[in-house]
């Protein structure tokens, strides 16, 4: 969603002073993007104190089957979002569209956990709900991780390619992605994804933390590239088939980078006694700093209307997913999410709180328009 500034080349004869008007309408992007960010995290806080909290909600759903559920309802929400462009949804005015996709969500989530955890469990152990620490749950929506990336880079990177291309429309798009894209998504969880958490296999490609760092860091590239550089530098290519796969091997050669750049930041930021105690555990932090980024790379595209220049964007993100990095790990996990230790000194897990924080963007911002905030908008 990028903004457009509307600002006219100025009239070298006619210079005039902005407006109290222009000014206000300036600065009220500012507004709308703070107050959208306090209702994010007011409905995220007031929805994890009754689900997931471990010291204030009912049930025992944390950190498994909640992360499982939350993995599907953000995937959930990328095929109807993302790949279909809400069609169907987007017949219905407010609250109407937004409750909508709020439930069908909920739905979605918690079947699929569901029948992963408790039907397809019952038949392969590795899936199985009652799996200690409630693994099997996490072997299900471990899948949800590549599709985060391929689902994802079909729409920001290769922009919609080839069905646009074929004269297609939606819903047909949505669905053929979908579809589509599914096998090789499935292909990437078969060889890489299940082998390493199965307790079949004792010598996986690569360890359950790597599979986790690595290929989110990956997820960071697509949206990076696709939405907060506007798809540069894929789009130099030349759109259509030549962007796509520029897109598919630049964004696995990004996102490697990022991850083997990732892995030292995270040490820096976690400090040498914690990074002792992680062990192996560290190389799935890439992942933990990554959450923090593209969770602010979204809401920037859609709470802040992806104001500034491409690589101001990215620079402003980055900084803020630092300052959030430390700032949940640090503080927020222990005292506020009341999340359990680590290492020294770290509590939590990012991959699930603020994971909930994009989950609520997609839902608050995108799929309810940012209802009540209509006069800052």
């Amino acid at each position: 969603m990028a903004a457009t500034t509307g600002i006219e080349p100025p009239d070298e004869t006619q210079v005039a002073p902005p407006s109290a008007a222009t000014t206000t309408a300036d600065s009220r992007w500012v507004a709308f993007g703070l107050a959208n960010i306090a209702i994010v995290v007011a409905l995220s806080l007031a929805t994890w104190y009754l689900l997931a909290d471990p010291t204030t909600s009912p049930w025992n759903f944390y950190p498994l089957p909640f992360n499982a559920a939350l993995f599907w309802a953000i995937l959930f929400i990328v095929f109807i979002g993302f790949n279909a462009e809400f069609h169907g949804f987007d017949r219905w005015g407010q609250p109407a569209r937004g409750l909508a996709i709020l439930a069908c969500t909920a739905v979605f989530a918690v079947v699929v956990t569901w029948l992963l955890g408790s039907g397809l469990g019952a038949i392969f152990p590795d899936f199985a709900g009652s799996r200690e620490g409630g693994l099997g749950y996490f072997t299900g929506a471990l899948f949800v991780l590549f599709g985060f990336g391929t689902w994802v880079m079909v729409v920001l990177n290769w922009q919609h390619w080839p069905w646009t291309a074929l004269g297609m429309k939606q819903p047909l798009i949505g669905l053929c992605e979908i579809a589509f894209v599914a096998v090789p998504t499935l292909a990437l969880y078969v060889v890489l994804g299940l082998p390493a958490v199965s307790s079949s296999i004792a010598d996986p490609p690569m360890s359950v933390d790597t599979v986790l760092g690595w290929f989110y860091s990956i997820v960071v590239s697509v949206i990076l590239t696709g939405q907060t550089l506007d798809n540069w530098p894929w789009k130099l290519f030349g759109g259509g088939g030549r962007t796509a796969l520029a897109a598919t091997i630049g964004n696995v050669v990004v996102g490697t980078g990022i991850y083997f750049i990732m892995v030292p930041l995270a040490e820096f930021l976690v400090g040498p006694t914690a990074t002792t105690e992680l062990g192996s555990v560290l190389h799935q932090f890439p992942a933990q700093i990554g959450v923090c980024w593209a969770f602010w790379m979204i809401f920037w595209a859609n709470g802040f209307g992806n104001r500034f220049a491409p690589p101001i964007r990215a620079v402003l993100t980055f900084a803020l997913a630092i300052g959030t990095f430390l700032l949940y790990y640090r503080f927020a996990a222990q005292h506020v999410l009341h999340e359990p230790a680590v290492a020294d000194g770290l509590y939590g897990n990012a991959l699930g709180f603020i994971d909930w924080l994009v989950l609520w963007t997609l839902i608050y911002v995108v799929g309810f328009g940012s209802i009540g905030l209509s006069r800052l908008r």
